[in-house]
């Protein structure tokens, strides 16, 4: 089955086609430092040519999707993105954690035994993150902490955790001291990665349990703002 998969819970517009576990094609594109996501612009330009790489729609059998957890306008453009795709064309979606692929991708580099914690940055000086064991079983459902209530849960497991993520390169030197080794910087593991989506969602397609709702772990800034001002307004 050739699947065309995407993720923009983070910073980055990713995108691949994948057929049988071959990469037919893969986009990464990033913002200039400084600048926003580029989520609305990029990507349907990528899928529309992840599709022609796999040999136009009508040889697509599966959208797959990153719901998050991320920043809310990155999630409401990729879900909106799969939707309409779905309706337009009539093929299936479905939707994938990206925490879940962000931990995928570090199990390559943890190997067999090794546990591994998918981080990614939540703003607000918090994290999102996730457990996995060496089989790749999540151990922790995704969650959002501060850096150092993360670390403090992770006190007291034995071994030393892989952590990647754009979460454990910004909090880099609270979360070492908690126990766990970071890839440099510069690594690709840190970021999504569009391949295991797709991966992914041929799972979570086989098992027919796919859902399109996003992982907001989280209300939105703008509920928060609400909350306050009408809570000013009651003291006053």
């Amino acid at each position: 089955m050739t699947i065309v998969g995407f993720d923009t819970a983070t910073d980055d517009t990713v995108v691949c086609a994948m057929r049988e576990g071959e990469v037919l094609h893969e986009a990464l594109v990033t913002p200039p430092d400084g600048e926003r996501p580029l989520h609305a612009a990029a990507l349907l330009v990528e899928v529309e040519r992840a599709a022609v790489a796999a040999g136009g729609w009508a040889a697509v059998g599966l959208i797959a999707v990153g719901i998050g957890p991320g920043s809310f306008t990155g999630l409401r453009i990729g879900i909106a993105t799969a939707k309409a795709l779905h309706a337009a064309l009539g093929i299936a979606a479905v939707g994938v954690s990206s925490l879940d692929a962000l931990g995928r991708a570090i199990g390559e580099r943890a190997g067999p035994e090794r546990e591994r914690l998918a981080v990614l940055d939540a703003r607000r000086g918090e994290v999102f993150f996730a457990l996995y064991g060496g089989d790749g079983t999540r151990l922790w459902t995704p969650a959002v902490s501060s850096p150092a209530d993360l670390r403090t849960r992770l006190g007291g497991r034995s071994g030393t955790p892989l952590a990647a993520g754009s979460g454990a390169v910004r909090f880099r030197q609270e979360l070492v001291r908690g126990g766990l080794a970071i890839p440099e910087d510069s690594d690709p593991v840190h970021r999504v990665s569009a391949r295991y989506i797709c991966e992914l969602g041929a799972g979570v397609a086989a098992t027919g349990a796919g859902t399109l709702d996003p992982i907001y772990l989280r209300s939105p800034d703008a509920d928060r703002w609400r909350e306050r001002d009408t809570a000013n307004r009651i003291s006053t």
